[in-house]
């Protein structure tokens, strides 16, 4: 073993403040694991606009309690050095995994320590009721502790500035600086005492508020399957369905507890195949109307729908679907502002939002482009975000977004017991079939990734499909006004029964992915033509990914 990684690694076990990654490293020194002390010692965990998310274990490479240290007391010196007097709040909020909730007590001890205010969530509670709070205290800035939707071995930590928006460019690069600029963890005041624990009071007030997102008087009469897969969104969103006298969701009994090891799924993501199964197999024993699903911070919301059609009986709409369903339901409740969607999303939204004479915006993705979008009405993103309510929480929100697919679910079955694909299929006729799928790639080794951007910069693909490519864009350059991305957007000419269609490519933000994001536009002449529009665009989607998945030099 070098003596610089041997000296670094016993650096770092001299201040480390928690006991057990303390043992692990011992273990690994003493074992004299090369290999596995190299990876925890490559470098730092890189905090960006997505906060720092990543593995748990001991060094720098990985989500720990010095990590986190060093990442409150560089936020915090941001948060003075750009304004926040003394008593400045900062509101702390966590999940259920794997050492959450000391990551929330670190943060509020650096934070009080560092002459700001702190306040803690009550509990374990969804990423909503953070963001929710933010807002709603007046607060500076707030912090989740989540991993969202990634593996079990993973946490994060998620920032938020004072307008309960997530953070871009440059505060991330700023708060990285003084992250970085921290110097040892024993110079860095942490009092056992001095930051407020909040009653249940806030979550009471983000109740009331979600339940205002419903129209008075709209049907509750549905019935639903809900599962939040073992994380933090049950008691948070059966409160909402009672307060606003929705029927008890009957629960999937195996994933309703909160559990950090996720033992029933391998990701605990609604879009991972398999994640919905246990779900489904309720709705087949129950016969809802609709199944809902949160991830593990509940601020993505996934619906599944009956259909003869599908394997078991029952579907999982499209994030796509959810935000065209959304969006027609707020137009028809007189919702005004801005609607937005997320590059990667279905361009449907826009054209519903046009022909209700609402303006629309493209934004990158995430909701820290989108919870910025002034006078925002409506925005949302094809990977389950919804932000139904802007004004109460300014990020996506899939405990508020349950209520409004319920309310608007229960208006359908009002109307002579349609349900939701019927509407779907009416949205269709009046918009066009914007058909979506995604060409996903998980891997082990990032290199693959960088050569499938690169080899589509420099062969540009000049037809995908059959159809012509119109447009090759490079979001890295900023095209289109947005700010610069590593993405690939393509446009395709229409051709035959298609109108339109469209790829997008990027690397995933948060996961080991490369995300292809394809969109077929075929027009829909009434209802009775519906069936052989959706032959067409899936035709047209399998080609066009066919061709994708051999430009990218992807095997999948």
């Amino acid at each position: 073993m070098s003596r610089d990684l041997t000296a670094r690694a016993r650096a770092w076990l001299a201040e480390d403040p928690d006991p057990e990654t303390r043992a692990e490293l011992s273990a690994l020194l003493a074992a004299d694991e090369r290999g596995a002390l190299a990876e925890r010692f490559a470098g730092t965990l890189q905090f960006g606009t997505a906060g720092l998310r990543g593995e748990m274990g001991a060094g720098p490479m990985r989500m720990n309690r010095a990590v986190v240290i060093r990442a409150a007391a560089g936020l915090s010196a941001y948060l003075r050095e750009t304004g926040a007097g003394p008593g400045g709040l900062v509101v702390v909020g966590y999940d259920a995994r794997h050492k959450s909730a000391d990551f929330a007590r670190d943060t509020a001890a650096v934070v009080t320590g560092a002459g700001l205010r702190a306040a803690v969530l009550p509990r374990a509670l969804p990423t909503p009721v953070l963001a929710f709070a933010i807002r709603h205290l007046g607060a500076v800035a707030g912090v989740m502790v989540t991993a969202s939707h990634n593996p079990p071995r993973d946490n994060g930590y998620k920032v938020y500035l004072g307008d309960g928006s997530q953070i871009v460019p440059p505060a991330d690069a700023d708060i990285a600086a003084r992250i970085a600029a921290v110097g040892a963890l024993a110079d860095v005041p942490r009092p056992e005492a001095g930051w407020e624990t909040l009653g249940e009071d806030v979550v009471e007030a983000y109740l009331a508020r979600s339940g205002a997102a419903l129209t008075g008087g709209s049907p509750r009469s549905v019935s639903v399957v809900y599962t939040p897969l073992h994380g933090v969104g049950r008691p948070v969103l059966a409160a909402a369905f009672a307060r606003a006298g929705f029927p008890p969701p009957v629960d999937v009994p195996e994933q309703a507890e909160a559990d950090p090891d996720f033992p029933t799924v391998a990701f605990p993501n609604p879009e991972e195949p398999g994640a919905m199964d246990l779900a489904f197999a309720a709705a087949r024993a129950s016969s809802p109307d609709l199944v809902i699903a949160n991830d593990p911070d509940a601020d993505r919301c996934a619906a599944g729908v009956p259909d003869p059609a599908a394997e078991g009986g029952w579907r999982m709409l499209r994030g796509d679907e959810v935000g065209a369903l959304l969006a027609t339901h707020l137009v028809r409740r007189g919702r005004r502002g801005t609607f937005a969607a997320s590059i990667v999303s279905s361009s449907l939204a826009g054209r519903i939002a046009t022909a209700a004479g609402l303006p629309y915006e493209e934004t990158l993705t995430g909701f820290k482009w989108l919870g910025r979008v002034p006078d925002l009405g409506f925005g949302y993103e094809e990977a389950l975000g919804y932000c139904v309510d802007p004004e109460g929480v300014r990020d996506k929100d899939g405990v508020t977004a349950a209520l409004l697919l319920a309310e608007l679910a229960a208006e359908e079955k009002e109307r002579g017991g349609r349900t939701l694909a019927d509407l779907l299929d009416d949205i269709a006729v009046a918009h066009g079939l914007h058909a979506t799928d995604q060409l996903s790639v998980r891997v082990a080794d990032l290199a693959v990734i960088a050569d499938a951007m690169a080899r589509l910069r420099s062969a540009p693909p000049r037809a995908l499909g059959g159809l012509a490519v119109e447009s090759a864009e490079d979001l890295a350059e900023g095209a289109g006004g947005l700010p610069p991305t590593d993405g690939l957007r393509y446009r395709m000419a229409g051709a035959g029964a298609v109108e339109a269609a469209r790829v997008i490519v990027r690397p995933s933000g948060t996961e080991p992915k490369l995300k292809c994001y394809l969109e077929v536009v075929v027009p829909v002449e009434g209802h009775d033509a519906l069936p052989d529009a959706r032959a067409t665009a899936a035709g047209a989607l399998a080609a066009v990914k066919r061709d994708l998945a051999e430009a990218a030099g992807l095997e999948v």
